[in-house]
C-alpha cells in the first residue's frame, strides 16, 4: 500500500468508509491460532499466539465511483455515512505498519514453533544416551547409548591397558607398567561422569559444535600403586649435581651441571589415576632443586684454567734447592667450586700441594725445638730451645693460580720465615719448676698393659704446662694405635672383660689424675670407671677412651691455675708407674674418703661357654671423696672440694656348658 496518499479534490470522487471488526487471527488452515505441542513424556511446554485484544472498529477507505443513477432519481438506501472531515496524513505507525508487524509476528511464531518441534524430537531420540560432544580418553562417545559407548571404549581403550604407560618427569622419561601398578578401569563409573542429555536448549544447541573430555574412572590396588610410586621415585628423584672439573690423574674431566628433582608423589599419583589410559605421555610433577653453575661456566673453566694448569710442571725455587710440582700433583691440589653468577672458581688446596713438593724442599728448612725439662739425677734441668726456619706456604703459593693459567714461565719462589720455639730456654728457666708438688704410684698391671703404659709414659715425660694452660692427655698423645707402638691389651667393656689396642692406658690416667689431684691443680675433665676396680682408690680414679682416628671421647685434663710452670715426670718399671708434677708448691693436699653407701647387689648372667670368662661380680655402691687444700706456708684451709661417685654393680658371669 502506498505510503503517501492523494486525497480527492472534487465531488466527483467520494470516499467510502467500511467498518471492520477485528478479532483473533486464524492461520491459513482455519485452526484456532498457531501453537505447538510435544507428545514426548514429561514435556508440557506450549507456544501460543497472544490472546485477542478487545474488539475495535476500523474504517477502510474505498473510492466511490460516479453514481449511475440519473440526476434526481431515487438512489437505493445507503448506510449512514459519518460526517466527512479532511483526513490527516497517515502517521508513521499507520495501518500499513501494523500489518507488517502482524506478518513478522506470524513468521517468528512459526519459526519458534519449528524450533520447539525440533527440540522435542531431539529430546525424544536422544533420551538415555551419552551427551553429544563427550570424549573419554580421546574416544568420541557423544550421542551413543551407554551400551554402545561402553563397547566402543572397550574396543579402542582396552588394547592400551596392557601397554607400558609412557611418562615424563622433569629430565626423566620412562614407562610405567599399569598391571604391576594395580591399575584398571571402571567403565560404568566412567560413563556415569558424563551425566544425562541436558534439557537446556542452548546447551543442547552448543553441544553440536563443542567437545568435553570427561576422562576415565580408575580403580587401583593400594599396595601395588604405592609400590609403583616408590619405584617411580627411585627413577625420578636425584640430588643436584654442580658443574665442576674433576681430574683423572692429570686429565681434566668436565662435569656438566644437573639440577636436582623430587617427584611430587601425591600429585603424580592423581595424574596417573586420571590419565594413564589416555594413550598420551603422562606429565608427572616434580620439585626442582636448582644448581648454581652453568654449562658455559664449566666449559670456560676447562679451557682457561684446568687444561693449562696440567699442561706441564711448575718449578718451586728454594734456598739452595728447588722442587718440582708435576701435573699429577697439581691436579691433586686444584679444585673448582661454584662462584658468583653461575661461574666456577678455582681453588688451591695448600695441603695437597705441600704434600707434592714439600719433601723436595725439606732440606732448605730448619726444624725448631722447644725448651724441655729433663730429669737427670732426680732433678729437673732445662734442655735449651732452638729456633727454626721454614717455608711460609701461604705466601709461597699465593701466585700459583695465576702461574697455572699460563703455559710458559711456570715457576714460583719459596718464601721463608723464622719459627721461634714455643717455649724458649729463658722462659723455661723462669717457670719456677724446682720441686715436686704432687705424685702418685699405681702397681699391678699385666705385661701387655705394661707395654702401653710405658709408651704413653714416654710421650708425657717432660711435658711442660705453662701458667694458665690446660694439659689434655688425649690431645698430647694423639692417636694411640699400632703405628704409635701400642699393642692389644685387656680392657673392660660394658662390664665384660675384653681386649683392644691401647688397653691399660686407664691405669696411667688414674696415676696422672692422682698426681695433679695432690698438686692442687684444677680438674677440667675426668670420668671414673662405671665399675669399681679394687687396685684404685675409691672415688679417685679415671678412665680414658678415643676413637681410632684419635678424636677424643673420654679425656683427662687439668689446668695449671698457678703463677708458675708445671713439668710432668714419669717413672716406669715393669710392675709400677709413677707420675710426679714439678713446680712451685702452693698447697698441702689431703684426701678424705667417706663410707660406702647405697649398696647394690650384683645379678647373675649366664654366658655361652665359647669365649666365656667367669666372674664373681662386684657390689655397686656410692662414695664421697673430699679434697682439702691448705696453704703450704700457713696451713690454713683454702677450700674443700667434695665429689660423690656412684659405681654400678657388676654381674656374676656364669659360663654355661654346651650341649
Amino acid at each position: 500500500m502506498p505510503q503517501d496518499r492523494q486525497w480527492p479534490q472534487s465531488d466527483a470522487e467520494q470516499t467510502e468508509f467500511i467498518p471492520v471488526v477485528s478479532g483473533r487471527l486464524d492461520d491459513a488452515s482455519g485452526a484456532g491460532g498457531v501453537h505447538g505441542t510435544d507428545d514426548t513424556a514429561g514435556v508440557t511446554d506450549e507456544l501460543r499466539v497472544p490472546p485477542p485484544q478487545a474488539e475495535q472498529t476500523q474504517f477502510i477507505e474505498r473510492p466511490q465511483a460516479q453514481s449511475p443513477h440519473p440526476q434526481g432519481a431515487m438512489a437505493p438506501p445507503q448506510p449512514p455515512v459519518p460526517p466527512q472531515q479532511p483526513p490527516d496524513p497517515a502517521p508513521a505507525d499507520g495501518p500499513s505498519k501494523k500489518w507488517y508487524r502482524r506478518r513478522g509476528t506470524l513468521i517468528a511464531g512459526a519459526a519458534l514453533g519449528a524450533l520447539v518441534l525440533i527440540y522435542g524430537v531431539d529430546l525424544l531420540v536422544s533420551q538415555g544416551s551419552v551427551p553429544r560432544g563427550v570424549t573419554v580418553a580421546g574416544v568420541d562417545v557423544g550421542g551413543m547409548s551407554e551400551q554402545e559407548a561402553e563397547q566402543k571404549l572397550r574396543d579402542e581403550i582396552e588394547p592400551r591397558l596392557t601397554q607400558p604407560v609412557q611418562y615424563a618427569a622433569g629430565d626423566v622419561q620412562a614407562s610405567l607398567d599399569p598391571k604391576a601398578a594395580g591399575l584398571s578401569l571402571d567403565w560404568g563409573a566412567t560413563l556415569e561422569q558424563a551425566g544425562d542429555q541436558p534439557l537446556n536448549p542452548v546447551t543442547r544447541f552448543l553441544s553440536f559444535f563443542s567437545t568435553e573430555e570427561i576422562g576415565v574412572v580408575t580403580s587401583a590396588e593400594p599396595n601395588q600403586l604405592e609400590t609403583a610410586m616408590g619405584d617411580l621415585q627411585e627413577k625420578i628423584d636425584h640430588e643436584p649435581v654442580e658443574g665442576t672439573i674433576k681430574f683423572e690423574g692429570a686429565t681434566p674431566v668436565p662435569v656438566e651441571p644437573k639440577q636436582g628433582q623430587q617427584l611430587v608423589v601425591e600429585a603424580a599419583k592423581q595424574a596417573v589415576l586420571a590419565h594413564w589410559a589416555s594413550g598420551d605421555q603422562l606429565e608427572l610433577p616434580v620439585d626442582i632443586t636448582p644448581v648454581q653453575t652453568s654449562a658455559d661456566a664449566v666449559r670456560v673453566a676447562l679451557e682457561q684454567v684446568a687444561k693449562p694448569a696440567v699442561s706441564g710442571p711448575v718449578l718451586v725455587r728454594g734456598d739452595g734447592e728447588d722442587g718440582t710440582l708435576e701435573p699429577e700433583e697439581i691436579a691433586a691440589g686444584l679444585s673448582f667450586e661454584p662462584g658468583d653468577g653461575g661461574t666456577l672458581t678455582p681453588k688451591i688446596n695448600q695441603e695437597k700441594i705441600v704434600e707434592g713438593v714439600g719433601p723436595e724442599l725439606e732440606s732448605t728448612e730448619q726444624e725448631g725445638k722447644d725448651a724441655e725439662i729433663v730429669f737427670t739425677g732426680g732433678k729437673p734441668t732445662v734442655e735449651p730451645s732452638q729456633h727454626g726456619r721454614g717455608i711460609k706456604w701461604d705466601k709461597t703459593l699465593a701466585p700459583l693460580l695465576d702461574v697455572l693459567k699460563r703455559t710458559d714461565s711456570r715457576e714460583i719462589v719459596a718464601q721463608y720465615e723464622d719459627k721461634p720455639a714455643k717455649i724458649t730456654t729463658e722462659e723455661a728457666e723462669k717457670l719456677g719448676i724446682k720441686e715436686v708438688i704432687g705424685e702418685f704410684t699405681t702397681t699391678g698391671f699385666a705385661s701387655d698393659s705394661g707395654v702401653n703404659i710405658k709408651v704413653v709414659a714416654q710421650e708425657v715425660n717432660g711435658a711442660i704446662v705453662k701458667p694458665g694452660d690446660t694439659f689434655s692427655l688425649n690431645g698430647h698423645t694423639g692417636p694411640r694405635g699400632k703405628p704409635q707402638g701400642y699393642v692389644e691389651a685387656g680392657i673392660i667393656e660394658n662390664g665384660q672383660p675384653g681386649r683392644a689396642v691401647g688397653g691399660g692406658i686407664s691405669q696411667f690416667a688414674t696415676t696422672l689424675y692422682n698426681a695433679y689431684y695432690f698438686a692442687g691443680m684444677r680438674d677440667v675433665a675426668h670420668r671414673e670407671h662405671s665399675y669399681y676396680i679394687s687396685r684404685y682408690p675409691a672415688g679417685r680414679e679415671a678412665t680414658v677412651f678415643q676413637n681410632p682416628d684419635g678424636s677424643s671421647v673420654i679425656d683427662l685434663s687439668f689446668k695449671n691455675d698457678s703463677k708458675t710452670g708445671v713439668a710432668i715426670q714419669t717413672v716406669w718399671t715393669p710392675s709400677s708407674i709413677t707420675v710426679k708434677l714439678w713446680g712451685t708448691k702452693r698447697y698441702d693436699v689431703e684426701s678424705v674418703t667417706g663410707d660406702r653407701t647405697n649398696f647394690v647387689q650384683p645379678g647373675t648372667e649366664h654366658v655361652s661357654a665359647d669365649n666365656c670368662q667367669p666372674s664373681g661380680g662386684a657390689v655397686g655402691f656410692s662414695v664421697t671423696d673430699t679434697r682439702i687444700l691448705r696453704d703450704a706456708s700457713s696451713g690454713q684451709v683454702v677450700r674443700k672440694e667434695p665429689r660423690t661417685v656412684k659405681y654400678d654393680a657388676r654381674d656374676k658371669i656364669v659360663c654355661d656348658k654346651g650341649d
